[in-house]
C-alpha cells in the first residue's frame, strides 16, 4: 500500500496560535510533525502587502522550528488570484485548497441549494484556478457536510459540483464531515479517485457540533479511509471542536495514524 505524509491543520490550534505562534509551532514540531497546512490567509479582506507579509511572517516562524508546508487553504478573488499565487509561493506549497464557500467572492453556504448556484461556483473555482495553474500552482476544494444537500432536482450538490468542476480541481476529503453528512468517506474518496489528494481525519460522534475524539474511538472507520485514500499525497489530522486538551489529541492523532502506515516526512 502506497502511504501519504502526514501533516496537521493549524486550526486545530487557533487559539495557542493567537497567543503564542512560535512557541505553538515549536510544540507541534515536538510532537513530531514536520508538515502544517495553514488557514486564514486572505480571508478577511486582507491587502496584499499585508497578505504577503503576514505569510513571510509565517514562513520565518515555520523555519525556525523546521516545518515545512503542505497546503493552503486560501480565499479566492473574482478577479485576479494574484494574492493567493504569492502567498504559496511564500510559503512553498504548489496546492491551494478552498475550504468554505464564503472564501470565494460573492457566494456563501446557500450556493449549494439551488442548481444554479452550484452551476455559478463552480464556473468562479473553475477560473481562479485556471490563472492558478498559470503560476504552477493547484486549486481544490475542501468539504464540510452542507455539499450533500438535495438540490430541488434531487440530485446531491456535491456531486453536481464535481461533475461540473474542471478536471485539474483537487479535492481535500474531509472524512469526519463526510459522515457527519450521512457519507461514507471511502466511496466518497473512490468516486474522487487521483482527484483527491488530501484527506483530513479525524474521529468522533459523526453529529455537527459534537465534540471529535481520538482516532479509533468514533464513528469514523479510518483504517477504511486510509485503504481507500492510499494514493493520497497528504493525510492531515485536524480538530475543529474537542473535551481533550488539543495538543494530546494531536499527538495520540499522530502515533495511530503512523501506526497504520503513514510517514512522518
Amino acid at each position: 500500500m502506497r502511504t501519504g505524509t502526514l501533516a496537521v491543520q493549524l486550526y486545530s490550534v487557533i487559539d495557542a496560535l493567537a497567543a503564542d505562534r512560535p512557541g505553538t509551532l515549536a510544540r507541534l514540531a515536538g510532537l513530531g510533525y514536520r508538515h502544517v497546512e495553514p488557514f486564514a490567509l486572505g480571508m478577511w479582506n486582507t491587502s496584499p502587502d499585508e497578505l504577503a507579509a503576514s505569510a513571510a511572517e509565517l514562513r520565518a516562524d515555520l523555519d525556525a522550528v523546521g516545518l515545512g508546508v503542505s497546503s493552503v487553504h486560501v480565499a479566492v478573488s473574482a478577479d485576479s488570484q494574484a494574492s493567493a499565487i504569492e502567498t504559496c509561493r511564500i510559503l512553498g506549497t504548489d496546492t491551494a485548497f478552498v475550504p468554505v464557500p464564503w472564501l470565494v467572492d460573492g457566494f456563501d453556504e446557500r450556493v449549494f441549494e439551488t442548481c444554479d448556484g452550484v452551476r455559478a461556483f463552480a464556473d468562479c473555482l473553475n477560473t481562479a484556478a485556471r490563472e492558478l495553474a498559470g503560476a504552477g500552482i493547484r486549486l481544490g476544494y475542501h468539504n464540510h457536510h452542507f455539499e450533500w444537500v438535495r438540490l430541488p432536482d434531487g440530485a446531491r450538490a456535491f456531486d453536481v459540483l464535481w461533475q461540473l468542476l474542471d478536471p485539474g480541481i483537487l479535492a481535500e476529503v474531509d472524512v469526519y464531515w463526510a459522515a457527519v453528512a450521512g457519507q461514507d468517506p471511502v466511496e466518497v474518496l473512490e468516486r474522487l479517485g487521483e482527484r483527491a489528494v488530501t484527506a483530513h481525519l479525524k474521529d468522533g460522534p459523526a453529529e455537527p457540533d459534537a465534540p471529535q475524539t481520538p482516532i479509533g474511538t468514533g464513528d469514523v472507520d479510518i483504517p477504511a479511509a486510509l485503504r481507500a485514500g492510499s494514493h493520497l499525497r497528504w493525510h492531515i489530522t485536524e480538530i475543529d471542536r474537542t473535551e481533550a486538551e488539543r495538543f494530546e489529541l494531536l499527538a495520540a492523532n499522530r502515533q495511530v495514524l503512523l501506526q497504520g502506515g503513514l510517514t512522518a516526512s
